[in-house]
């Protein structure tokens, strides 16, 4: 039983961004339902787990990216007037200096 695991999806996202929260999650999906089945070799088992886990992770620190980002766009201060202060958004390939549009 010499079963082809398929490749990881392509995903438009650049490498060193790593690939977006949906195509993390359906990847992760995809591993899930092959390590489900128990019909692959431990050494491919062991890679698929490593691949999921980092996708886990991957996802989540975007998730927990986004909270920070709805926590800060939804503060308001001690008189309930709206807050506003600048977030650090993690971007790459901005050159610095450039302004970019705010993403809403």
């Amino acid at each position: 039983m010499n079963r082809r695991v398929p490749p990881p999806s392509s995903s438009p996202a650049s490498p060193s961004e790593g690939p977006s929260f949906e195509s993390a999650i359906k990847r992760l999906t995809e591993i899930v339902q092959m390590l489900e089945r128990g019909d692959l070799p431990l050494e491919e088992s062991l890679r698929l787990f490593e691949e999921g886990v980092k996708l886990s992770r991957v996802s989540q620190e975007r998730l927990d990216g986004a909270e920070k980002r709805v926590e800060q766009l939804l503060a308001v201060d001690e008189h309930g007037k709206a807050r506003t202060a600048p977030f650090e958004t993690d971007a790459i390939g901005e050159a610095e200096g450039d302004d970019p549009e705010p993403q809403f």
